[in-house]
């Protein structure tokens, strides 16, 4: 599969859990760290780890390697590193203290459509 059709599949596994605000970040021309961020929130810590569960399944499925993951539900960030894709799940009150959108806003947001 290549990053378009497994961002898809990050956005599906996302979305089936009821995440919040679901964006999609093109970053591989202003960074080398990878190619797309994900970044989404949830309200309580049971959704966070179901929405990190979710991802790692239907990313498991796909055949897509794991290259890290940091943090914990109870943290309030949890991040999977895909290599190419890096996928940010936030509690609300931390995404909004982090502003990864203000701070990666020289990336291409990217909708859900265009996949």
């Amino acid at each position: 599969m290549n990053s378009r059709e497994l961002l898809k599949k990050v956005f599906d596994a996302l979305d089936d859990k009821k995440a919040n605000d679901i964006r999609i970040i093109n970053i591989e021309d202003i960074s080398s760290i990878g190619d797309y961020l994900v970044i989404a929130d949830g309200s309580s810590h049971s959704q966070l780890q179901a929405l990190c569960d979710n991802v790692e399944e239907k990313m498991h499925e796909a055949g897509a390697k794991l290259k890290s993951r940091e943090g914990n539900s109870n943290g309030g960030w949890i991040l999977l590193d895909y290599y190419d894709i890096i996928v940010h799940i936030f509690s609300e009150s931390d995404r909004e203290f982090y502003d990864l959108e203000h701070i990666w806003r020289d990336g291409t947001p990217i909708k859900i459509g265009d996949l």
